[in-house]
């Protein structure tokens, strides 16, 4: 199975410039960029990685390196194309450069329990990110089920996926555009999600019917999927909170 690790970003971004690297992914914690510790978790669990994002020597070392695409969706399709037909059927991990928190047990975890889907997105409950990192602030959705933030881990079906990528690029140019967004989404989801309303299983079925390809949710029990830094806030709140490690 092959992984993607998506460390693009903004030569702009306050965080990155703040550390004097080119990207947030670069920035150090305990002692060595932070995406290392994504790249770890997921050769730990025999994955074989695809890192997108600016040139950077890596522990350990990727096993295909492709320069950063200028946007996250951009990103997301030079590496879903450099997978290319030797990768067959076979689902691709794909996940965020900036949780330096995630654990090879959190990934292996995704993929063993990963139900059979084009798009299979993690998901973790608030009560798990309250009773591991209290006072950590992250953004939750209300749904019937429960409270929960968005994971750093993404499953997904090249074959599948790739055609639905201009549908995927136009819902995110569309999420500040708040009247677009609900003529896309349905105002009724929108509405159910600010009351709480919305089942698990609903949502599922309206992002499959958006873009037009199976998706399902993936409820994760380990919290460090859902932490990511992003922000000297998060650095500092980390650094504040967990015991002193050296690399």
């Amino acid at each position: 199975m092959k992984a993607i690790v998506l460390a693009g970003g903004s030569l702009e971004d306050p965080f990155a410039k703040r550390f004097g690297v080119a990207t947030k992914a670069l920035v150090p914690f305990r002692g060595r960029p932070q995406v290392e510790y994504a790249l770890e978790a997921l050769a730990s669990n025999g994955l074989e990685t695809i890192f997108i994002g600016p040139e950077a020597e890596l522990n350990p070392a990727p096993k295909t390196c492709l320069p950063d695409q200028g946007s996250m969706i951009a990103n997301l399709e030079a590496a879903l194309n450099a997978v290319g037909p030797a990768g067959g059927r076979e689902m691709v991990v794909v996940t965020s450069g900036d949780m330096p928190l995630i654990t090879e047990k959190a990934v292996r975890f995704v993929i063993e329990n990963a139900p059979r889907a084009a798009l299979v997105y993690s998901i973790v409950r608030k009560e798990e990110i309250e009773k591991n990192f209290p006072g950590m602030r992250r953004t939750y959705a209300r749904l019937r089920e429960g409270s929960f933030t968005g994971g750093n881990i993404t499953l997904l079906d090249p074959w599948l996926f790739l055609p639905a990528l201009p549908l995927a690029k136009k819902a995110i140019a569309l999420r500040k555009n708040p009247l677009a967004l609900a003529r896309l989404i349905g105002l009724d989801v929108l509405l159910g999600l600010l009351l709480g309303k919305v089942a698990l299983a609903g949502l599922e079925a309206r992002v499959s019917k958006i873009l037009r390809i199976p998706a399902r949710a993936l409820v994760v029990p380990y919290p460090e999927v859902g932490i990511d830094m992003d922000s000297e806030e998060d650095l500092a709140w980390l650094q504040k909170r967990l015991p002193t490690k050296e690399p």
